[in-house]
């Protein structure tokens, strides 16, 4: 008895992301077709694989037998589909990145066009997303992450900045109005701009100064998504809403231009650099190799990048 290819695969996706609809987005088909893909090879194979409720679907026991042995067996596909990459002058293929909002607006835009010009044959896909994500249920070769929200057991490759920081500012309009914060806790008494992941938290303003950290939860007048709406908070920082704590690289264009002052500057926290990083027990793509090597010899994305500040 010979089951589908595309049916086993489409199979392991919706095991793989937890239901039909990530599983969908990691094959790029509709969550319907993946629902009749999982049916005809129930047909086939004469058992049910999937159990289905309107909330959520688990894998039976024999669903979870198959997908154990199966979706080593289809990395093995890949990869020996991939060996003739090998036998081209450049690599081809699809390269499909997850990563955050902050990422793909400061790390990227100095990597991606280089990387592109030297691997023309290479596509590139780029989700944003800004919380924990599994790269592989997700359908992504890769992802990039800092330091603190790695997966485990991954090979994570430095990319970008090794050293970047928060800042915090506001208008001079504001600070002349509402006074020049001189301790971090003075942002206590101020309006404050505040984020949030998509999971519904809300991160502390950290600050640090000659070993003294100090972590705060401020209030204010406006809370956005952190990544999604990042520029509708600067845009109300520079128009005198309140005070900002966001990366330096996503402000220093209105610190330059003084539409922004910097606040507490003494106290702006370092932090590292972010990480690529993809699973180390499967065949790595000839598109992602690539990648890999492009990032480890230009990991800042060459001498234009201006990325970790002062």
């Amino acid at each position: 008895m010979t089951a589908d290819l595309n049916d086993l695969s489409a199979f392991v996706a919706v095991v793989q992301a937890g239901g039909f609809r990530d599983g969908a987005r990691a094959k790029g088909v509709s969550a319907s077709s993946l629902s009749e893909a999982v049916r005809r090879l129930e047909t086939k194979l004469g058992v049910r694989l999937i159990n289905r409720t309107t909330r959520s679907i688990a894998p039976t026991e024999a669903g979870a037998r198959l997908v154990e042995r199966l979706a080593p067996a289809l990395d093995e596909v890949e990869a020996a589909v991939d060996v003739v990459n090998a036998f081209r002058g450049r690599p081809t293929g699809t390269l499909k990145l997850n990563v955050p909002g902050s990422v793909a607006r400061l790390v990227l835009p100095s990597i991606v066009t280089p990387f592109l010009k030297e691997y023309p044959d290479i596509k590139l896909e780029v989700v944003v997303e800004d919380g924990f994500v599994d790269v592989l249920a997700a359908g992504c070769d890769a992802g990039i992450r800092y330091d603190e929200r790695l997966e485990q057991d991954m090979i994570a490759v430095p990319i970008g900045p090794r050293v970047q920081r928060f800042a915090t500012a506001a208008s001079p309009d504001y600070l002349d109005a509402h006074g020049r914060p001189q301790h971090p806790r003075d942002l206590l008494g101020h309006a404050c701009l505040r984020g949030q992941f998509a999971s519904g938290t809300v991160p502390t303003w950290e600050f640090e100064r000659d070993g003294d950290v100090v972590r705060l939860d401020p209030i204010g007048p406006l809370m956005v998504r952190l990544g999604a709406a990042v520029d509708l908070a600067i845009t109300a920082a520079v128009d005198g809403l309140g005070i900002i704590h966001l990366f330096e690289e996503w402000l220093r264009p209105h610190l330059d231009s003084g539409a922004l002052e910097p606040v507490l500057l003494p106290w702006w926290q370092s932090f590292p650099g972010p990480f690529l990083y993809y699973p180390g027990r499967r065949h790595v793509p000839a598109p992602l190799r690539a990648f890999v090597d492009f990032v480890r010899t230009n990991p800042a994305g060459g001498p234009a990048s201006r990325l970790g500040g002062n």
